[in-house]
């Protein structure tokens, strides 16, 4: 399959989740050439001990959110794997954040190395982080079942 296709069966859940997005109650939610989508409905599991969300769970998101958008366009057999993320938090996340949206658009994609850009929206359409992700694109990978 090619990374858009395989990114498709994953939305339309004809592939088990990996274990990541299952750990973390992650659901990839739409994708398109170049996009995609995740959702993830803010629960106990996600808070500091500050009743806050703890931040790795925004960057996880848009980290995904990036790596897939960059998956819907490799073809068969090849990945990826992130260098950098770097993100920039914009609001706290709460319990009362309800579910969260995190959307990633490739900016450019070379032979090797790729950019991307990320941003996590809440409920409401706020934007409550986003950040730019760095990847590298790795030829003849096998993909996991897990």
């Amino acid at each position: 399959m090619s990374g858009l296709e395989l990114m498709q069966a994953l939305v339309e859940q004809r592939l088990r989740s990996p274990p990541m997005a299952e750990t973390m109650g992650f659901a990839l939610t739409a994708v398109s050439e170049g996009e995609a989508e995740f959702q993830c409905k803010i629960t106990r599991r996600h808070l500091n001990p500050f009743g806050t969300v703890h931040g790795g769970v925004a960057l996880a998101l848009l980290d995904s959110a990036a790596g897939c958008a960059l998956h819907t366009l490799l073809l068969p057999g090849v990945g990826y794997a992130s260098i950098e993320t770097k993100v920039n938090y914009t609001a706290p996340l709460t319990l009362e954040s309800g579910t969260v949206r995190a959307v990633g658009r490739i900016l450019s994609k070379g032979k090797t190395i790729a950019t991307a850009e990320a941003k996590l929206y809440g409920e409401d359409d706020q934007l409550v982080a986003h950040g730019s992700s760095t990847l590298m694109i790795l030829p003849k990978i096998k993909w996991a079942d897990c």
